[in-house]
């Protein structure tokens, strides 16, 4: 009888003790597999790389981006358990954005513009490192690899880019674990490794004014920051 009852107290003060803060979904990382979705938004950018290049008129072309136009991005998540600690995470999907791009003669000051619209299809993989879980809230950080093509339809413009592009990806975030689900946000920063932009232009053969913007440029690198949110 005196066992019975002190079991009776024992496991009320096991289970929890006043204040304590009740965990939501707390198996939720012992899966092996987790899937979710996210919506999001991002800014892209282009980093240029000039060469000096004068036309036989003396003009002398600098290209640069002057503001930026956020964009929307949706994915899908497959995400893989390595460890208490670390996880693998595929999260391919589609950004959908702009680029405004100004172009000016630093001696006459003549100024081009022209919006580079895009879509991509983008395949991120990312390893996930997280930090302990603190009642209902985890932080972590991400890097990875992330593979783009751009599948809008080109115009022959003054800057013509290519389809394909590569990149680093360093993100940090949190994981907020909700009764039902996992809310997940994340800032993740994206830098292009490859040359995007399309040196070999034969539809501006008989355009000289138009080629000699991609004539004043050694490379072009695409950047982007994304900041996403994870239903998990």
């Amino acid at each position: 009888m005196l066992a019975a009852l002190l079991l009776c107290l024992y496991v009320p003060a096991a289970l929890g003790r006043p204040g304590d803060k009740l965990l939501n979904r707390p198996y939720a990382d012992h899966k092996l597999w987790h899937l979710g979705f996210s919506v999001g938004t991002h800014v892209q950018d282009l980093s240029f790389t000039h060469n000096g290049y004068v036309t036989p008129d003396g003009q002398q072309w600098v290209t640069e981006v002057p503001d930026f136009a956020p964009g929307f991005c949706v994915n899908v998540l497959a995400d893989l358990r390595l460890g208490s600690y670390f996880n693998l995470r595929l999260t391919p999907g589609m950004y959908f954005g702009s680029k405004n791009v100004l172009m000016r003669d630093l001696k006459s000051d003549l100024r081009q513009a022209q919006d580079i619209k895009s879509a991509y299809v983008v395949v991120p993989l990312d390893l996930k490192i997280s930090g302990a879980r603190f009642n209902n809230t985890r932080p972590f950080i991400t890097t990875g690899v992330m593979g783009s093509f751009d599948v809008s339809k080109k115009r022959s413009e003054f800057l013509w880019m290519n389809t394909s592009d590569f990149y680093l990806t360093l993100g940090l975030g949190c994981d907020f674990y909700l009764p039902f689900f996992k809310l997940i946000p994340e800032i993740k920063f994206c830098f292009g490794l490859t040359d995007v932009l399309r040196h070999d232009r034969p539809d501006l053969v008989d355009d000289p004014e138009t080629f000699k913007i991609t004539q004043s440029l050694k490379k072009i690198k695409s950047n982007m920051v994304v900041i996403n949110f994870y239903f998990e």
